[in-house]
């Protein structure tokens, strides 16, 4: 792709690299961009600048927040003895818009994935076994996509959490395996929530 602009094809090659953006597509985007208002673009790169630079992480759940407490952990209504294991804010997100779940949520940041590198000690998985040792957990919900990594990282928290006197379930196979918890449709996810089992029980159906 030849360009006759320098600044057009650096500004391209940066917004490539976004997830699922090819260069035509990039290209696409940035000449749009162009042909809006000089403040509409200002304020877009204003936006992603205050993004990277003032976005905080609850201090309690890892979610992604503009102050130390997410406003889920800092509501008084939020049942936190219950927590909903989750990889990111894509599936706090989704599981919100149900208006089925009314406990809190602990965002691992990701799976397991030995392929990937991503090993249990790159995840928030620590911070999950401190609050079941405090003994204020009754619950734990794991909600993570049905891949096999997702059922990885399940297994292992399970095993962490096996000394305490916490009770782990996982979200109903109302979603198909291999799906993402993002694109279930919020019926699906609601029922799949209300209608969780124990996590023992989906150990024994995989045998």
């Amino acid at each position: 792709m030849e360009f006759s602009s320098k600044l057009l094809e650096n500004a391209v090659y940066e917004v490539s690299q976004l997830p699922g953006i090819g260069k035509r597509t990039a290209l696409r985007l940035v000449l749009h961009l162009l042909r809006q208002p000089e403040a509409q673009t200002k304020n877009l790169a204003l936006a992603l600048q205050n993004l990277r630079s003032e976005i905080k992480f609850c201090k309690k759940c890892h979610n992604i927040s503009d102050t130390e407490l997410c406003e889920i952990c800092a509501n008084p209504k939020r049942d936190t003895s219950l927590v909903c294991v989750v990889e990111d804010i894509r599936d706090v997100m989704a599981i919100e818009s149900t208006g089925q779940y009314r406990g809190v949520y602990h965002v691992l940041g990701g799976k397991i994935s030995p392929m990937d590198g991503v090993g249990p000690s790159d995840l928030n998985i620590a911070t999950l076994i401190e609050k079941a040792k405090t003994g204020e957990i009754k619950e734990i919900i794991f909600a993570l996509s049905s891949t096999m990594e997702g059922d990885t990282t399940n297994f292992y928290i399970f095993k962490q959490l096996e000394p305490y006197a916490v009770i782990t379930s996982t979200i109903a196979r109302g979603i198909a395996v291999g799906d993402e918890l993002e694109y279930a449709d919020e019926v699906t996810l609601g029922r799949s929530i209300l209608n969780r089992i124990p996590f023992e029980n989906s150990l024994k159906s995989e045998q």
